[in-house]
């Protein structure tokens, strides 16, 4: 039985590290990125972003002036990245930026609509509503809107979906917009992601006359099932479906219809195949990931076995195969892409930000297919490290590439590791990171819990107040976790009395699990799940799939104790990964640990450690707050040193230095 997953509104976060990660991005984050997107921050790249919207809404202010004398400006291709010549004087009637400027907006929106939703604030809420209106001035009155176009010459709109990301921009357009209706019930964003998607709707499909193509960057495909889900018009699944079905059919619609001179990397937009035939992740890691979360989402609404399938072929391929410790993926800059099985280079991998928060997006939806703690361990592995590790520990600075190994000399001289920063940059031109990140962190209660009618699933502990209704009744529970500090959560029911059932993860115990690309040393295998728990009497309880089923009737002040293991241990990856090879990495719980220069000295590729020698804990200060640190026992060249160990997604937050996850045994 497919599950969903339960609102904002129902979950109220009160867990000391996500609360402090959501103010962060509520009080810092939002507010930092709404002056990027308007080119207010002094030193960072610029966005361009706000600034086409009002370009494109004067062109339009204009247009319904001048009437049938206006000119319509004719498309000129200035490159994927329109810079002006003079920066300190761009022409006012022109495109900057890249050709996926205007998601910044949208993902930014979304963000805003989280934040809305846990913290009301009606001065953030009315910035929203005039930077909406200054997008929504510059819709077309057919219903397109893409600023790209717009202001270049709609003349060759929709003539190059493989490269130029309009239904990218529209899938974003739609995701926001979603979010901020049901934040705040709002429909003036929505009405026009929706005049936009009836365009599509009129534009591609199957019919005699209609366009045959799809999104050269996926995304459109879930977030056409989201506007379905929330206006119930079936043309928007309808819509997904098509996009999905139509992609790798015959003939092609990238390499023989749409006009690209000898264009063969079909595999790189995964157009090679129909997506049923695809059993190998391939191409742009981001793009990837979104389209199989597309898939996911289509199968869970049409029970469409023969995708199920190639869902779980893919998730195989992609966790056990080609997928870093950290939970990046997207091991090679060439493309930002997938290579091989088991190719997991540490010191030039890509690992974008962007791609594990798109593995995250894919977790959940295989969730809601499936609980198997599989989907959720791998979510969960993602999130505390390369998600976490995409965003300075202020909020201000960001990661787009997330390597396992840097040594800084070669970021600066080697042209083979120039994409790789040693520190995090205040933005990016091309800024899909950062507002991503904002997005995931202020909708992380949603990644959390999903349900069905009568089944409460706990994905990731976060500690709050959760409410939902179980067999009519009010179900509520008030959630105490340290996880993943320690081991120990308890749920305090606190809702009316209701039989249902409660279904816990117990990390690394699925059955999918045994396939596993890291392993503790001396393992073989499954690892270790044990726990404990205390039971209210009258619950039931049963293991399956890695979730533990408790089930019964819940009644006031019932309480459950659960102890899960937070396995302290060093980590040795599958042999048939060359790079790793006689090297250890370290993890507590779902955190992976590692090197920096600045507790170890120069020169970390000099570093052995010894994995029997007893851990130790400790700290480490940064900003005035105390992080977790690991001291082991190694040595340098034949000397015997202690090596401090640092959670990953604290790295380079103390200045430039060298950085090493895998470290020789």
């Amino acid at each position: 039985m497919s599950s969903h997953e339960i609102s904002l509104r129902q979950f109220k976060v009160r867990d000391p590290f996500w609360e402090n990660e959501m103010e962060l991005v509520r009080k810092e984050v939002i507010p930092y990125q709404w002056d990027m997107l308007n080119d207010r921050v002094e030193g960072a790249e610029k966005s361009y972003c706000m600034r086409n919207f009002a370009t494109a809404g004067k062109m339009m202010a204009k247009k319904k002036v001048q009437g049938a004398a206006y000119a319509e400006p004719k498309y000129t291709f200035r490159g994927f990245q329109a810079l002006p010549e003079d920066p300190d004087h761009p022409e006012d009637d022109k495109f900057y930026g890249f050709v996926f400027q205007d998601s910044d907006f949208s993902k930014w929106i979304e963000a805003v609509a989280y934040s809305l939703t846990n913290h009301p604030d009606p001065e953030l809420e009315k910035l929203a509503d005039g930077a909406i209106d200054v997008v929504c001035s510059a819709q077309l009155e057919n219903g397109y809107l893409d600023t790209y176009y717009i202001i270049g010459g709609m003349d060759k709109a929709f003539t190059n979906l493989r490269d130029h990301h309009e239904l990218y921009c529209f899938g974003h357009l739609v995701e926001g917009a979603v979010a901020y209706y049901q934040a705040t019930g709002k429909d003036k964003l929505l009405n026009a992601a929706k005049r936009f998607a009836d365009l599509l709707c009129e534009k591609f499909g199957p019919a005699e006359g209609q366009c045959k193509g799809y999104p050269g960057h996926e995304i459109a495909e879930m977030a056409l099932v989201r506007l379905y889900e929330v206006t119930g018009e079936e043309k928007y699944l309808n819509l997904s479906r098509f996009f999905i079905d139509e992609r790798g059919q015959k003939p092609n619609y990238f390499a023989e219809i749409e006009e690209h001179d000898n264009f063969t990397n079909t595999a790189y937009h995964q157009a090679h195949l129909p997506v049923r035939e695809q059993k190998e992740a391939t191409g742009h890691a981001v793009r990837a990931v979104y389209l199989y979360s597309g898939m996911a989402d289509i199968a869970r609404i049409t029970g469409d076995q023969a995708l199920v399938d190639a869902c779980k072929a893919l998730w195989f391929n992609v966790t056990k195969q080609q997928m870093y410790i950290t939970g990046g993926i997207g091991s090679t800059p060439n493309g930002e892409a997938f290579t091989f099985a088991y190719d997991l280079p540490n010191d030039i991998n890509y690992s974008e930000t962007c791609a594990s928060i798109g593995l995250m997006f894919w977790a959940r939806r295989m969730l809601e297919l499936e609980a198997d703690a599989d989907y959720a361990d791998v979510m969960e592995q993602a999130l505390y490290n390369t998600v976490l590790a995409g965003m300075a520990l202020d909020g201000k600075s960001f990661f787009y590439v997330n390597p396992l190994e840097v040594y800084p000399e070669a970021c600066h001289r080697d042209e083979r590791k120039h994409h790789v920063r040693p520190v995090r940059p205040k933005w990016f031109g091309c800024a899909c990171c950062p507002p991503n990140l904002a997005r995931l962190i202020s909708s992380l209660p949603s990644y959390a819990y999903t349900e069905t009618e009568d089944t409460l699933f706990v994905h990731l502990y976060l500690g709050g107040d959760l409410e939902t209704t179980k067999n009519g009744k009010k179900a509520a529970f008030a959630v105490d976790s340290s996880y993943p500090a320690s081991g120990a959560v308890t749920f305090r029911y606190t809702g009316e009395e209701a039989n249902f059932t409660l279904a816990l993860r117990i990390p690394g115990t699925s059955e999918t699990s045994k396939d596993r690309l890291y392993y503790a040393l001396g393992s073989e295998g499954r690892e270790d799940g044990s726990y404990a728990i205390t039971l209210p009497e009258g619950i039931n309880q049963k293991m399956e799939k890695g979730y533990l089923y408790l089930s019964g009737t819940f009644a006031p002040g019932m309480e459950i104790a659960l102890d899960l293991p937070i396995r302290t241990a060093f980590y040795q990856a599958d042999k048939r990964v060359r790079s790793d090879i006689g090297k250890l990495a370290l993890m507590r719980g779902p955190v992976v640990y590692t090197l920096e220069e600045v507790d170890n000295g120069k020169d970390l590729h000099l570093l052995r450690v010894d994995p029997s020698a007893p851990l130790k804990e400790s700290t480490f200060t940064i900003g005035g707050k105390d992080y977790p640190a690991l001291i082991a026992q190694g040595f340098r060249e034949d000397t015997p040193c202690q090596l401090t160990y640092i959670p990953y997604y604290t790295w380079a937050n103390r200045g430039e230095n060298e950085m090493m996850v895998w470290i020789r045994k």
